[in-house]
């Protein structure tokens, strides 16, 4: 839809299923309150919904900008059925930055309610500007006060666990923390949010609490629940893996291999790596520069009995820029230069330029699982 600041936004095609829900029950509310505007209120509820995730979207600027302000990218921002999402790639480095991270985005959805309320005193009640005013500034109050909510993946999921980062100097520990939380806070709104809302109607229309009203909450209660219970669990996963990624190192990874020039008989290229007890195959020139890589997955693919008559040339993938890698490369910055280049092997180099051996996708790939099955 745009990108500020640099930033993409996209909206998720459940962001029109989501409207679209708004539209019907606000329109419902005009209905009662302006009965005057016919039809036109599904207009009115339809600019409310579009309206209402503008002020969402502003939501989650407040994260993105403070993410640039200390220096972390931000990939998107998505929004989506419940609300939006700015994909943070990088963690902050430290308790307090994580803190304001998180706690810019529910301020500015309390300056959103204020300002709504301002300008609601400038209209007449019981009109269309009236009644759009009000909306927005308790939808914006609730957005807020939901989002500060002390369990992740909420706002308030975040400000907790940099608190307890704080005192502990474990992230980790401050994760693990505001998940537990967020999972019994999932817990309480699909057992208290239906509660809640059928003690309240009970006041007033005790015969209509009871029948589709009910199944809604219910089925509310239930979405929201799910969608918490599942960030929470998402945040335990993201954090374990943040703390095994500097296990995954290119030099620790990496395959020994041996040169061999571009018309080397694939037999003998694979006698000479025995030999050495190596892995990998580079083809280099005359020089010894290094210009393509043999791929394992195609000498797999050569009957034995073929091989003395196979060139190696045939069986290799040149060598792209984005294929050469440091060895001192470590953790995200490994990952992030993979990414950058898919291929199914790498060149490792030195600093000096000078060949270190060979880095497989299907070792890093390996490596990455066994971390991840280790306990934290």
């Amino acid at each position: 839809m745009g990108r500020p600041f640099g930033v993409p936004v996209y909206v998720a095609p459940s962001w029109f299923l989501v409207a679209a829900l708004i539209t019907w029950v606000f329109g419902g509310q005009l209905d009662r309150v302006l009965p005057e505007l016919g039809a036109a209120r599904y207009l009115v509820a339809l600019f409310f919904a579009v309206a209402f995730y503008a002020s969402v979207l502003v939501h989650e600027l407040a994260h993105t900008i403070a993410a640039l302000r200390f220096k972390l990218p931000v990939r998107r921002i998505q929004l989506q059925f419940f609300g939006g999402v700015s994909e943070i790639e990088k963690e902050a480095e430290t308790p307090g930055r994580e803190f304001v991270l998180a706690f810019v985005g529910p301020l500015l959805s309390l300056v959103l309610a204020g300002l709504f309320y301002l300008a609601m005193q400038t209209v007449e009640p019981g009109t269309v500007p009236g009644v759009l005013l009000a909306g927005l500034m308790v939808s914006n109050l609730i957005v807020a006060v939901f989002n500060l909510l002390p369990g992740l993946p909420l706002d308030g999921g975040r400000m907790l666990r940099a608190v307890v980062w704080k005192i502990t100097g474990r992230p980790m520990t401050g994760t693990i923390a505001a998940a537990w939380v967020g999972r019994a806070l999932a817990v309480s709104v699909l057992i208290g949010l239906p509660l809640l809302t059928q003690s309240g109607a009970l006041g007033s229309e005790a015969e209509d609490s009871v029948g589709m009203d009910t199944v809604l909450d219910a089925l509310l209660a239930a979405i929201l629940a799910a969608i918490i219970w599942t960030g929470a669990g998402n945040s335990l996963r993201m954090a374990r893996l943040r703390e095994h990624l500097p296990e995954l190192r290119a030099r620790n990874l990496t395959r020994r291999a041996v040169p061999v020039e571009t018309n080397t008989p694939l037999s003998e290229a694979l006698r000479r790596a025995n030999d050495a007890g190596a892995r990998a195959l580079v083809v280099v020139d005359a020089h010894g520069e290094p210009l393509s890589l043999v791929r394992e997955a195609a000498i797999v693919g050569v009957p034995e009995h073929r091989r003395p008559w196979v060139a190696v040339s045939g069986l290799a993938q040149d060598l792209t820029e984005g294929m050469r890698v440091s060895a001192e490369l470590a953790g995200e910055d490994l990952l992030d230069a993979l990414r950058a280049t898919p291929a199914t092997e790498y060149l490792v180099v030195e600093e000096t330029g000078e060949i270190y051996g060979v880095l497989s996708a299907a070792d890093v790939e390996r490596a990455f699982v066994k971390a991840m099955a280790r306990p934290s």
